[in-house]
C-alpha cells in the first residue's frame, strides 16, 4: 500500500472497534434482562441495535480531519482515476 493512511480511516476503524467491542460488551451484560429493550418491537430491534456501530462509525470519519496530500500524491491518484 502506497502512501500513509487518512486520518479518517484511521477515526472510523477506531471507532468501529470501539463501538462494536461496547456494544458486544453490554449485550453480554445485559442477555437476561430483555426488558430494556422491550419497550421497541421485537422486529425492530435488530435493526436498531446494528445501527449503533455504522452510525458511530460515520460521525468518526466524518468528524476527523482530511489529511492533505502533497502535489505528487495528487498526481498519482488523478493517474490512478485516469486508468
Amino acid at each position: 500500500m502506497a502512501g500513509q493512511i487518512e486520518t479518517k480511516v484511521k477515526a472510523a476503524t477506531a471507532g468501529a472497534y470501539l463501538a462494536s467491542t461496547g456494544l458486544l460488551a453490554a449485550l453480554t451484560a445485559v442477555q437476561d434482562q430483555p426488558g430494556l429493550v422491550g419497550w421497541m418491537p421485537a422486529w425492530l430491534a435488530p435493526f436498531v441495535l446494528s445501527a449503533v456501530v455504522p452510525g458511530i462509525t460515520f460521525v468518526g470519519g466524518y468528524r476527523a480531519r482530511h489529511t492533505p496530500r502533497s502535489d505528487a500524491d495528487a498526481r498519482a491518484a488523478a493517474d490512478l482515476r485516469a486508468l
